[in-house]
């Protein structure tokens, strides 16, 4: 069985629309939900990028059942890890266990705004796994203190302590990233439905953990309105992670898709209203192993007819489909 989550877009929606949208997805019956953790849109088009921990605090009290996670934080850069283990726990204990920490290398698009430059992949990967070690040690309780190549913990101690820390899931998108989170995490995240990754992520370690995939859609009762709105605001999601980790600034996104063409993301996006359409996107993730699939409905203003849909037709057709 593939559980169908439903993604809080930071880049797309306010933060009082976020909640109330994450709010109407429990409602709908998604079986959990994900947040994006940005300081930028990846376009203008999209237009917003509120501070994700906020909205998850106001998400965890404003619902009861919906799990919620970080997809996916980056602890090295704008945030000290120490920093990261003490909001994680604090949003375990307002969801009363119902939080998850995803957390990734992070992209140059949302870092490099402290001014630290972006060093890497390699090095990316080191500052990672040292923040994903103090992080954890940080959940066991007692004083941390750590002096390591890129970190600094002094006497550090989360006074406000869940009896269950939350679970880490780490993204991955090659080899390097899969032995790391195989390691490290309780969970993988990818955005690629490649049966690879989750094969290496067993290799290192991953066998038996849960598996979370995403995948863009945009519903919409038109089907060339629909293609138009994905084309204007995510065009840039078939580039690749090794490029979308790379660019600094919304403008060198819309420079480096301008000759992406909306026939180019109707081929790679369902749009639409046809339940099987969407149920044939996540198809190949439920083919290469995933468990669970988050679906981004793009647009912040579509987000209610998506729901409304999604209720009635779309998560009927997916349970169907994949139970």
């Amino acid at each position: 069985m593939v559980q169908i989550g439903y993604t809080m877009m930071t880049e797309q929606a306010g933060p009082r629309e976020l909640v109330g949208h994450v709010v109407r997805a429990e409602e709908a019956g998604f079986d959990f939900s994900v947040a994006s953790d940005h300081y930028f849109p990846w376009l203008r088009s999209q237009g917003h990028a509120p501070y994700v921990w906020s909205v998850l605090g106001a998400a965890a009290h404003a619902t009861s059942r919906i799990p919620l996670m970080t997809y996916v934080t980056c602890p090295t850069f704008r945030y000290h890890p120490a920093v990261v283990a003490q909001k994680a726990a604090t949003l375990q204990l307002l969801s009363q266990g119902r939080f998850r920490l995803g957390l990734g290398s992070g992209e140059n698009l949302n870092e490099h705004v402290v001014g630290g430059g972006w060093p890497s992949v390699d090095v990316r990967h080191e500052l990672l796994e040292e923040a994903v070690e103090i992080i954890r040690a940080l959940f066991e309780g007692g004083h941390v203190t750590r002096h390591g190549a890129h970190f600094d913990v002094d006497s550090a101690r989360l006074w406000d302590l869940p009896d269950q820390p939350p679970p880490i899931g780490i993204a991955v998108s090659g080899e390097q990233s899969c032995r790391l989170a195989g390691r490290l995490a309780d969970l993988v995240i990818a955005t690629e439905p490649e049966a690879g990754l989750l094969e290496a992520f067993d290799r290192h370690g991953g066998e038996g953990k849960p598996r979370v995939g995403q995948l863009p859609v945009c519903h919409d009762s038109d089907r060339d309105a629909a293609v138009e709105r994905a084309h204007a605001q995510f065009r840039w999601f078939g580039s690749g992670w090794k490029v979308n980790s790379e660019l600094p600034h919304p403008d060198a996104f819309e420079q480096a898709t301008q000759f992406v063409t909306p026939d180019d993301v109707a081929g790679s996006i369902p749009c639409g209203d046809d339940p099987e359409a969407f149920v044939e996107a996540v198809r190949p993730f439920a083919e290469a192993g995933y468990t669970e699939v988050a679906l981004v409905q793009i647009g912040g203003e579509s987000q209610e007819p998506f729901l409304d849909w999604s209720a009635k037709t779309l998560l009927p057709a997916l349970r169907e489909a994949f139970a």
